[in-house]
């Protein structure tokens, strides 16, 4: 396969983030979630309440959190973070 070819298939893992076009992006993220194990994942019920809450607060600014500079679905997916301002 081609060099091009494999960098339209897959994302470049040691690219930064704007160097990288949002779908490849998000693919890589939710592909990293979907491979977490489940004794690190938060339980489905928990992560969809903790991504209901982030919905709701005003720090959410396109996925990210204003007030910690985190991914809030990444946060959210770990059964051990915590929100750094209490909310969940």
């Amino acid at each position: 396969m081609p060099d091009e070819e494999v960098r339209q298939k897959y994302p470049c893992r040691k690219c930064l983030l704007r160097e990288m076009d949002q779908n490849a992006y998000m693919e890589s993220l939710y592909s990293y979630i979907a491979r977490l194990e489940s004794g690190i994942r938060a339980d489905e019920t928990i992560y969809e309440k903790r991504l209901a809450v982030c919905k709701s607060c005003n720090y959410l600014n396109e996925g990210l959190c204003g007030a910690c500079g985190c991914f809030v679905e990444l946060r959210a997916v770990i059964a051990k973070n915590v929100c750094p301002y209490q909310k969940w």
